[in-house]
């Protein structure tokens, strides 16, 4: 992450505007932490539409779990992009905190929306399973008659509520007629949708001894990790899209169309997109890269975090770095460790 004012500066990133939401700005301060005893600070929060600011007031429990969704979204962002040359890089001290990265229509902008909009499910489905709001609890669908050796029981989580939540606040101002809204509709809910094909059984034994004599299950959502390697799965699998513009008794509309019919069509669990990823190899302000100088690289590797992908062909510096480590660690009986702390060595590459 990039906290500097002066990369604001060198690249004129706006400070306030942008063609993606500005309330994702939530998730880089702690001002409206309180919003849950008041209300009537959702009035302050940049960028909500009239529905998002009924929506906050109305349901001020659950947007603790909103903002928590919209930070665990953007750190598994920077997970899996780690290594690539655009790392999901956010910025301080800017509304945009993306820069104008995501403006354009693409790859990028794709999974950034999807990954935003189920982790705003996954916390809020997470959040009511654990207690922390009185409005929602768990699924109280999930009764009937029990598996083989095990009966229902704990507290299966009710993504149907968390994914309702997302729908209502994260999609509040995708309604224009626009390309850009259809694309972010279809990601949003693509996003969504990888929540309830992930769902598990999860199973607590009971009995003397762990005898799993009496086995309660319950539905749980998977480790948001395991939810973040599908997204990513789905961003290198992208479905590249055509515009199409008709007239309707609203006016002109704009609709989304597979660009090549050889290959198929994207489901509703794929993510979509309509213009082209610059290469992100060079700073440019116009596209938000900041390039990839000084970025490490792993020069035994020969994907995309590799000296030659990464640095784009520009070559790599080597230095030399030396770390503290633990060493010789010994189990003592009974019970603990003790280690000796060793100076070790390491070569450090990076992209020129």
């Amino acid at each position: 992450m990039i906290h500097l004012t002066w990369l604001l500066l060198i690249f004129g990133i706006p400070r306030v505007t942008a063609s993606y939401p500005i309330w994702w700005s939530l998730a880089m301060g702690h001002q409206y932490s309180s919003v849950e005893s008041q209300p009537e600070l959702c009035s302050s929060i940049p960028g909500l539409v009239p529905k998002q600011l009924r929506f906050c007031r109305n349901f001020a429990e659950v947007m603790p779990s909103v903002v928590h969704g919209l930070s665990i979204a953007i750190h598994e962002c920077q997970h899996q992009f780690r290594g690539r040359r655009w790392n999901c890089t956010t910025l301080n001290d800017t509304l945009a905190i993306f820069g104008p990265v995501l403006d354009r229509a693409t790859r990028e902008a794709a999974f950034v929306h999807a990954i935003v909009s189920v982790g705003i499910a996954f916390a809020v489905t997470r959040g009511c399973a654990d207690g922390s709001s009185t409005i929602c609890g768990c699924d109280v669908m999930r009764k009937g008659p029990p598996g083989d050796g095990w009966k229902w029981g704990g507290c299966s989580e009710d993504v149907d509520f968390g994914s309702m939540v997302s729908r209502e606040f994260a999609d509040a101002r995708e309604n224009r007629p626009d390309a850009r809204s259809a694309m972010n509709r279809h990601n949003h809910e693509a996003g969504r949708t990888s929540i309830s094909e992930h769902m598990y059984l999860k199973c607590k034994c009971h009995g003397l001894s762990g005898s799993c004599e009496v086995k309660t299950c319950w539905f749980s959502q998977p480790n948001f990790r395991r939810i973040g390697d599908y997204m990513k799965d789905k961003y290198d699998s992208a479905s590249e899209m055509v515009v199409e513009k008709h007239r309707e008794s609203r006016g002109w509309v704009e609709t989304l169309r597979p660009k090549y019919t050889f290959f198929k069509p994207p489901t509703e669990t794929d993510l979509v997109y309509y213009e082209n990823s610059p290469n992100f190899c060079e700073p440019n302000k116009e596209t938000g890269s900041f390039g990839t100088q000084d970025r490490t690289c792993n020069l035994t590797s020969h994907g995309i975090d590799g000296c030659e992908l990464l640095c784009c062909g520009r070559g790599h510096n080597t230095r030399t770095e030396k770390r503290k480590e633990k060493c010789h660690c010994t189990f003592h009986w009974c019970c603990y460790v003790s280690c000796q702390e060793c100076m070790r060595v390491y070569d450090v590459h990076t992209c020129k």
